[in-house]
């Protein structure tokens, strides 16, 4: 978990321009406690500096010599705790306005962000849309999103691997989302700790491309084991490369039986219809 793996280290930040009020009271109104461990502070301690939420390190480094394992346990526990909480309070937002939030993990390179911005270009006329762009630094994502006309908020995790609820209630806040629309999550390229982080989000959409190798369902079974479908990307490239998309399938459906799948390329259109359906049969249910 996050003891281990770096995200308590570092500066986080939301970054933005508009409705830094707003998202200021909302900071402090979901205040959490956070006397135990530097991690909480970076993960549930929003501070507002000029333009930016940041999510500072706090007074304490964030691993302390020989502490004990136990000790390593319960922080983790309590850590998981706090964002649960929060996520089941974006969860009931999302709900209430009737919102379709999806969270989008991959390892690095998946073409995740081109296949929201050709997504968005299909939808967005009819259907609201919004994104929030996980990155561990740069707006270049969220700068791509926001050339086809969709609102975007993008959040650097600094060393962190992954987002939390905290971050996504706060752009969520910062986006003013409207009622029947769709919010994606980018997450952190990362296929591990996503898996552990609820978001409040409806489902995790885990996309691979297939210049990955077939057998990363295997290799990272939590999260694909999380995810309610599996979109694997690139097909276009099939012709030269080895890789056994049937394999890649059945791998999926090995860790998860009810994982759906849609093979497609952003770039070339190839199977995009099938996820526009998917995306309507989702906004529906």
């Amino acid at each position: 978990m996050c003891t281990t793996c770096g995200c308590g280290e570092g500066e986080r930040r939301i970054e933005g321009d508009e409705h830094d009020h707003h998202a200021h009271q909302h900071a402090h109104a979901h205040h959490h406690d956070h006397h135990h461990y530097s991690h909480q502070q970076v993960a549930f301690q929003p501070q507002v500096n000029g333009s930016a939420l940041h999510y500072g390190q706090g007074e304490a480094g964030t691993h302390a010599p020989g502490m004990a394992q136990q000790r390593l346990l319960q922080i983790e526990m309590d850590v998981l705790s706090k964002n649960n909480a929060l996520a089941k309070h974006n969860r009931e937002h999302f709900s209430a306005q009737n919102i379709l939030a999806l969270n989008l993990v991959s390892s690095p390179g998946s073409g995740k962000t081109t296949l929201l911005t050709h997504t968005l270009d299909r939808i967005s006329s009819h259907v609201p849309c919004a994104v929030i762009e996980g990155d561990q630094q740069t707006t270049n994502d969220a700068e791509r999103i926001r050339a086809t006309g969709v609102s975007a908020i993008q959040m650097n995790t600094g060393k962190g691997c992954h987002l939390d609820a905290q971050m996504v209630h706060d752009a969520a806040h910062r986006l003013q989302l409207a009622d029947n629309s769709i919010l994606f999550i980018e997450n952190v390229g990362n296929l591990v700790c996503p898996a552990g982080f609820d978001l409040g989000e409806r489902h995790k959409v885990a996309v691979l491309s297939v210049t990955e190798g077939e057998d990363k369902p295997m290799k990272y079974p939590h999260m694909f084991s999380a995810a309610a479908l599996m979109i694997v990307n690139k097909i276009d490239l099939l012709p030269y490369l080895d890789f056994d998309l049937d394999a890649c399938i059945a791998y999926a459906r090995r860790v998860n039986p009810d994982i759906q799948v849609i093979a497609l390329s952003a770039r070339s259109g190839e199977g995009m219809d099938e996820w526009f359906a998917w995306l309507e049969a989702q906004q529906c249910a």
